[in-house]
């Protein structure tokens, strides 16, 4: 069942739901573009002995299957030690939804319901949770059904996943079965109350299931965000570095969720180019679904790393999307939503105002420690919102008058002191973290997917910062640069050759996948710096046009 070939023949002989495709090897690119062409585009391209969203390509015309047939097969090659590929028909706005199986060695096989994994980018699942927001209960069950009859079939034991394609209608169709412990078991286990790793023991040697069936029930509601060393605001390219500061949320039971944080890195640890991306899978569970969605967006407030790029800023993002919260999910989502790339969202009301508190508090405590002396009023700049406040100490915490607004705002619970990257309080009552950093006359401040320079300024100083004028941004249009570090597979232009728009510049292998990287303009190579084989930088010049 871990070859997808064979595995999709077992399936048809089970009577499970199949996507349209070949179930069967293929030869070589003019064989992929005919087979291709009488699925009728789109198709996908698989490696056979694919997994972690690597060996994948969605084709919608020949020359995509022109350009992404060998590519995965490089993939296939260099990541599975098999190149075998092959091609089915790709269903339009999807979704992923698998299910949980476990057996044993007597013939006993029970599904532990589902998860959804539909939130996915390069084919590579980012959130899932558990159970899905699309399934019913009578879908719920015939999936379950089919899972457990494929299962049976191969007289399959230990823990396994069937993983479908669902259709918003709530069709859906068997993709692969995947014959060992994935990553998102965490959220089952936290609606089963069981340790799939421990089932997994007791099956290997050779002890009966304990449980039916019927003994079975979905309790609240997971949701897992897989942490990643790539960066969002850089159309999520691998990054790589050392994790300077690593510093989860705690795990437990919070205010209303509960937290779990399976990891396998340390504060020091390096994150390099030839490993899968993945730091931490970072979970929450709650009674309700909605529930355990806020519980993420404060797990992930709490989530503090430095070093590299990370995604948490992102999946801060979605948690707060009403999309995701309304359950509208598809594996197109992150496309749909973020058109243009991932970027800092604008800030809340709420946001706007835990900035400026955080920003006050910081100032009056750097202060008081350094000249002993405290001012009330200032003038506080979030990015280009202007604020004047008058700041008093008030019990435990920090009274802050909004002058212009005829409003106060109280910060309570305040947990900061210079040097820590994280400032925790209370606003109004409401528990909050922003990830801080130190700026010229203030501090960079960022909650959950929204990031300002924050100013806190004398009036002399703010009438003087109207005065400064922009700094302009540096001109790239001429140069094409590494997005991320990597080996150069091949450098596809050479000196004095004219590139048109979309054409292929060269090819970077990092973390085990091949990115094609493309012209974003037409223009005349005027230098190439790097070759086939190469190491390069992330920002490094590989091309310059004329």
């Amino acid at each position: 069942m871990g070859d997808k070939i064979e595995s999709k023949k077992f399936a048809q002989k089970a009577g499970v739901s199949c996507v349209p495709g070949h179930i069967g090897e293929i030869d070589d690119t003019a064989h992929a573009v005919k087979i291709s062409e009488e699925i009728g585009y789109p198709v996908m391209i698989k490696a056979s002995a694919g997994g972690g969203g690597k060996g994948i390509r969605v084709a919608w015309d020949r020359k995509d299957v022109e350009e992404g047939f060998p590519a995965v097969k490089a993939e296939a090659k260099g990541a599975f030690g098999d190149d075998r590929i092959f091609i089915e028909k790709f269903i339009v706005s999807p979704r992923h939804i698998e299910i949980q199986v476990l057996g044993d060695k007597h013939g006993n096989v029970v599904h532990l319901f589902e998860r959804e994994c539909s939130i996915q980018r390069r084919n590579q699942k980012v959130i899932e949770e558990a159970p899905s927001p699309l399934l019913d209960e009578t879908t719920r069950a015939a999936m379950g059904a089919q899972a457990v009859a494929l299962a049976k079939a191969v007289n399959y034991d230990s823990a396994g996943t069937v993983e479908f394609v669902a259709g918003q209608d709530k069709s859906f169709f068997f993709l692969e079965m995947n014959t060992r412990l994935q990553v998102e078991h965490p959220v089952t286990e936290l609606i089963t109350g069981l340790d799939l790793v421990e089932q997994m023991i007791r099956s290997a040697w050779g002890e009966k299931l304990a449980f039916s069936q019927a003994d079975l029930k979905i309790n609240g509601w997971a949701i897992e965000s897989r942490i990643y060393a790539e960066d969002p605001y850089r159309k999520f390219l691998p990054s790589i570095g050392r994790l300077v500061r690593y510093e989860p949320p705690a795990e437990g039971d919070h205010e209303g969720y509960r937290v779990r944080n399976d990891t396998g890195v340390r504060e020091g640890d390096e994150i390099s180019m030839f490993y899968d991306p993945m730091i931490a899978k970072l979970c929450t569970w709650s009674p309700t679904r909605l529930a355990a969605v806020d519980g993420m967006g404060r797990a992930l407030e709490d989530f503090h790393i430095e070093g590299l790029g990370h995604n948490v800023p992102f999946l801060a993002a979605v948690m707060d999307q009403e999309r995701f919260r309304t359950g509208a999910l598809s594996t197109n989502y992150i496309k749909d939503e973020f058109p243009d790339g991932f970027e800092s969202t604008p800030r809340t009301a709420f946001q706007l105002d835990a900035m400026t508190a955080a920003g006050v508090a910081m100032h009056r405590i750097m202060t008081r420690r350094a000249a002993g002396l405290l001012r009330d009023d200032w003038v506080v700049f979030v990015g280009t919102a202007e604020r004047r406040v008058e700041a008093r100490d008030a019990g435990q915490g920090l009274s802050i008058d909004l002058t212009d607004e005829a409003r106060s705002l109280t910060l309570t619970d305040i947990a900061w002191r210079p040097g820590k990257a994280q400032f925790r309080g209370r606003l109004n009552g409401t528990a909050f973290t922003v990830n801080v950093a130190p700026a010229p006359e203030g501090f960079t401040i960022r909650h959950r997917a929204s990031t300002s320079k924050v100013l806190v300024l004398t009036t002399r100083s703010a009438e003087l910062h109207h005065k400064l004028p922009p700094k302009p941004k540096p001109d790239t249009s001429k140069t094409i640069i590494s997005p991320m570090p990597g080996l150069v597979v091949t450098m596809d232009v050479e000196v004095g050759q004219t590139v048109r728009e979309g054409e292929t510049v060269c090819v970077i292998e990092a973390m085990k996948m091949q990115n094609i990287i493309r012209a974003e303009r037409e223009g005349v190579v005027k230098t190439v710096n790097a070759k086939g084989g190469d190491s390069v930088a992330a920002d490094e010049v590989l091309v310059e046009f004329a």
